[in-house]
């Protein structure tokens, strides 16, 4: 006779809905570990990647250092960035933070320096003509104009920070990690699979709330987008030609000698 549902843990199953409750307290404290991981980690890269980016707007030939140093430390792998920061920050959290952060400047500089960069050069000299210094002209026109790509950055460092923060269950600070990695050394099915569809759910949970803090930051492009549909809708009306540059013989007979 086939075991019934509530067996599943003695069944080692992968999908155990008995598991989740029996173990509620170790996965909610894995969760938030691995939350608490992701956010202190983006944040920080964000404070060190804002003005970096500042510095390499302001003085160009600085961005070949700061661009390729982020790029290095990107490249190498978790593990080895995990063990070589290990004998200077120790056995705890502080280790993987570290190494979250760096790995989340390539992506955070670059769309920052991208966005800033992007701010239409007449929105500028709009804003100085009408007497903003350089502190109220960075944050209330250049920032705002370049939140778009700032945001979309944002969502990208915040996902892949979520998968690498796994990667800390090698120093016993991996969040939802841990719960991975004691699954696979135990076979412990149910563990495994539980934890990785959370690390999954979090990062979506994760972009989806940027992008709603983004749309709520950005109502403008809201705007933008509803008129371009409008226009792409609206029905054409048969009128005057405009003069776009273009000789039309019949709008303008007289111009025909």
């Amino acid at each position: 006779m086939a075991a019934s549902s509530g067996d599943c843990l003695e069944r080692n199953a992968w999908i155990c809905g008995e598991y989740v409750g029996e173990y509620w307290p170790d996965i909610s404290t894995a969760l938030r570990a691995h939350v608490v991981l992701t956010v202190v980690s983006v944040v920080l890269g964000m404070l060190i990647a804002f003005p970096l980016a500042l510095v390499v707007r302001r003085w160009p030939r600085t961005g070949i250092p700061v661009i390729g140093t982020t790029t290095v430390l990107y490249t190498i792998p978790s593990l080895a960035m995990f063990a070589i920061l290990q004998p200077f920050s120790g056995l705890d959290p502080s280790t993987v933070v570290i190494g979250l952060t760096l790995y989340s400047l390539t992506i955070l500089v670059g769309n920052t320096l991208a966005g800033l960069r992007a701010v239409p050069a007449d929105a500028v000299e709009a804003a100085r003509g009408m007497g903003y210094g350089p502190v109220r002209l960075l944050f209330g026109v250049e920032l705002p104009l370049a939140l778009p790509t700032i945001m979309a950055g944002l969502r990208v460092a915040t996902v892949s920070t979520v998968a690498l923060t796994t990667v800390g269950s090698v120093v016993g600070s991996g969040g939802l990690g841990n719960l991975i990695q004691a699954g696979i050394d135990t076979q412990f099915k149910a563990q495994v699979l539980t934890a990785s569809v959370l690390c999954v759910l979090l990062a979506v949970a994760f972009d989806l709330l940027l992008l709603l803090v983004q749309r709520l930051l950005t109502p403008w492009e809201r705007a933008g987008a509803k008129k371009r549909r409008w226009k792409r809708g609206s029905p054409f009306v048969p009128g005057p030609t405009a003069d776009v540059g273009i000789d039309d013989t019949h709008a303008h007979p007289k111009a025909v000698a």
